[in-house]
Formats: C-alpha cells, structure tokens, sequence
C-alpha cells in the first residue's frame, strides 16, 4: 500500500489538533466512535470494520495512561424494547475485548449516575462503553443536557467518528464544546481521514480520476461540482450512468433512471464536459435478478431490458484510465455487486486500483464493503470508513462537528 505522504505536501498537517496534542497522563478521555456495524439477524456482528479502525486511538490512550470511554449510536432504534434488544451496545464491547485482549466494562445506559460512577472509578488502561447513543432521546436532537452530562464523564473530548462527522447529533456537536479549549480534539483514525481528502482537495498526483457509481446523480453533485477543476475524467458506472444517458436522449429501457435528476445531470454534463465518461457497453438483464437472462449491448436499450453492469469494452477502457492515473478516487458500485453475475465492473475496478501505482482512495460505504469482500483493502492507499461523510467532505461541506475541534 502506497503512503498517504506520496500525495500530500510534507509541509501539510491536519489543522485540528489530535489525540497526540494533549497530555491525558492519568484522565479520562471521551471517545466519540462510529461502532455502526452491520448486524446479522440475531444481532451478531457481521462486519467489524469500524470497530478495528478505531483500535489505534484505544490503544494510543491507553499507552499515554488514560482510561477510555466509548460512546456510539448503533442502527436505528425504533423505541421498542423487545425489537431494540439487539441494537444494544454488548455485542460492541465483547469485539472490542477480543480485540484489545482485555476485559471491556459495558453501560446500560447512555448516561446517569450508575454509568458516572462506573466512569469516576475507571483506572489508566482501562476501557468502558456506554450504551447506545440512539436509545436516548436527545442524541438525535443534540441535545445540550445530554451532552453536558457526556462531557461530565472525562477530562478530554475525542472524536473518532468520521463516518458520522456530517450527522448534527449531541455526541458530535454540543459535547465537545463542554470541554475546555485545548481538550477538544480528534483521534487517529479521523485524522487520517482529514489528511487523506485534504490531500485529495490541494496536492493529488495527477492524473486524478474519479470512478462514480452507485444509484443517484442526486447524492453526488456537490462531489462532482467540487472535483471539477481537479479531476481529468469522470467514470461514470452504476445506476447514476443510466439518469445521465437518459438525459442525453438515449433509450434505456426499464434501467433506473433518477428522473427528478435529469436537469442536473445535463447542467453537470454541460460543466465537465469531455471530463465525463458514460459506458459505451453493458450488461442488460430481462429482470432486476441474479436469475435473469442476460445479454452485452451497445448502443440504446430494447424497452423491456434492464442494465445491471458495465460491458468489457467499458471495463477495458476504465482499466487505461485507472494505469494510466497518478491519483484514482471511487465511490460507488459500478453494477449490482450484490448479484454475482453483474459484479464483473466493479470487481474489475477494484483489481485495477489494486494494481495501479496510482494513489488509490475508496470512499467507504457499498464500495468499501466491495474491496473488502475481494480481499483488495490492504492493497489500495485508503478506505475510508465514511460513505455519506467521505462525499460531503470531498464535496466542500463544512462539518459542525469539526469546528468544535481545536485548532492546533
């Protein structure tokens, strides 16, 4: 794996000040994590990404002397006890102990005084997690009590949710500022983050190439608007590829196509010109099924046919691009991943960024669930742990969550 520094300028730093910046030598330090994973039916874990990530910041507190206190949300709780049993927060902590290979103390509550003396009585090296955030009213609302009683847990205020950084939640935005300046920062694995889409932003290798796919034009204006001036050709795969050919007047069957969209993916079209490239081929399906019959096309669709993937000719033309790149951003499937006969473009994307010497950035969400089902994560620059965050970001938006940060 290439190194974040072959594309960021040795003078740049993350403007906010990190977990490494403040002395936390027998404190207690709030972490704000991003432990959302994907739960299987019984509640098992069934993808342990984010808790991995955030290992490196646990570890980091725990060798400067302090004592860990995690608080996350976990899916969407629906205000039923018996239906929310599963969101609870136990099944985090057990990983966390298999990972840390220590014992984990576990709240049952978000917060109260049974969790403020479990916190008051922490020792150095010791860990804690809070119950899920979401299971109190107020996380969603931002609520300042509720934030005033998190910030009363510990000296130090950490964020390490970058998945989550864009969310205007109470655990994000009004707790840190019930921290005192200087105790307010964020930890590794955000700052790699900020470092690597700051990178992005200010110093890629050139030539830079965006792969985008997914389902909406929608989702990723500001992202395209932003990398406009950056970026030497757009990729276009997925759904959003059948919206922008439907926009230029060409047939696409029954394709998903985002027609509320359609304006904007001709404004978009009209700003980037040639930088846009759509599918010259595709994979077509009788039904949107891993079962259909299916057929290569070129050219406009027959009305009852849906497209389900890139074709080779596009996937050939997309692999030059990707060799031929000083720098490869993606985000997006661009095909039904999920349905193994319209997986051949994105697997092929994927393989190619592996073996490009080109930077290589996955911005998180079904994409990196695609790279890590392929077993190419350890072979690309970076995957981000933000699907929804990565977009905004690389799309310009200003995080609240960020500005209650210090400053270095």
């Amino acid at each position: 794996m290439l190194e974040i520094a072959i594309f960021v300028s040795k003078v740049f730093n993350v403007a906010k000040k990190t977990i490494r910046d403040v002395a936390i030598d027998g404190r207690k330090v709030l972490i704000r994590a991003d432990f959302n994973v994907p739960l299987m039916e019984k509640g098992t874990i069934s993808n342990d990404r984010r808790i991995r990530s955030t290992i490196p910041t646990i570890q980091a507190a725990q060798r400067a002397g302090a004592a860990a206190i995690l608080m996350s949300h976990l899916g969407r709780p629906s205000g039923d006890p018996k239906k929310d049993a599963k969101l609870q927060m136990d099944c985090v902590a057990a990983r966390l102990a298999e990972l840390l290979n220590r014992p984990v103390r576990k709240a049952d509550q978000v917060v109260g005084s049974d969790v403020s003396r479990v916190a008051r009585s922490l020792k150095p090296g010791e860990v804690f997690v809070l119950e899920n955030l979401r299971f109190h009213p107020g996380e969603k609302n931002n609520d300042d009590t509720l934030a005033a009683e998190l910030a009363s847990l510990a000296d130090v205020y950490v964020n390490d949710a970058f998945g989550t950084c864009h969310n205007l939640d109470a655990s994000m935005v009004a707790t840190p500022k019930h921290f005192p300046t200087g105790n307010r920062v964020v930890g590794l694995l955000v700052e790699r983050e900020l470092i690597v889409i700051d990178g992005l932003l200010t110093t890629p290798r050139q030539p830079m190439i965006a792969v985008l796919g997914g389902a909406k034009v929608s989702d990723k204006i500001r992202l395209i608007e932003s990398l406009i001036p950056r970026v030497h050709r757009f990729l276009i795969g997925g759904a959003m590829a059948y919206t922008f050919l439907a926009a230029a007047g060409h047939h696409v069957g029954r394709s998903k196509v985002e027609k509320e969209s359609l304006d904007v993916a001709r404004r978009l079209s009209e700003l980037a010109g040639d930088k846009i490239q759509l599918p010259i081929d595709h994979v077509v399906a009788d039904r949107p099924d891993a079962t259909a019959k299916t057929q290569i096309i070129t050219g406009d669709f027959a009305a009852d046919w849906f497209g389900m993937d890139i074709g080779p000719e596009t996937i050939a033309e997309y692999e030059s691009s990707i060799r031929a790149a000083g720098t490869v951003v993606w985000n997006g499937p661009v095909g039904k991943f999920e349905d193994v006969p319209f997986r051949r473009g994105t697997t092929a994307i994927a393989n190619a960024m592996a073996s490009s010497k080109a930077v290589t950035v996955v911005g998180g969400g079904e994409t990196a669930d695609a790279v890590e089902q392929l077993g190419l994560d350890g072979r690309l620059t970076h995957v981000s742990t933000g699907g929804g965050a990565f977009l905004a970001y690389l799309g310009g938006e200003q995080f609240e969550s960020l500005q209650a940060i210090d400053d270095r």
